[in-house]
């Protein structure tokens, strides 16, 4: 997908920089403006909270796996819970990032 753009991962107190992927210098979100030291651990709060599968797109996506309601990825279930995660993901690809946005679109959050 072109045109894809990649924001920074890091937060703080729960606000997720604004700035692109890689930025050189402060993250920033409005007017706060924090250093690496200062950011949120990238493990997601919501990890182990109660959830269950998300609706299914026409193609299966999301496959069993559940929205996190506190950084909006998709995770896997144990027992009921969301699997250990965190708030975002470097790997992810463009197609995951597609299937989200249809999703989010289709079904709301």
């Amino acid at each position: 997908m072109a045109g894809v753009i990649r924001f920074c991962r890091s937060r703080n107190a729960g606000r997720r920089c604004t700035r692109p992927l890689d930025h050189p210098g402060l993250h920033r979100h409005r007017a706060i403006m924090w250093t690496d030291a200062a950011a949120d651990p990238a493990g997601c709060p919501g990890s182990g909270r109660p959830g269950e599968p998300a609706a299914a797109l026409a193609d299966g996506w999301p496959s069993g796996r559940a929205l996190c309601p506190v950084c909006h990825r998709f995770v896997p279930l144990e027992d009921g819970r969301l699997t250990a995660h965190e708030t975002s993901d470097p790997q992810e690809t463009d197609a995951e990032t597609a299937h989200r946005r249809e999703w989010l679109n289709t079904h709301g959050w």
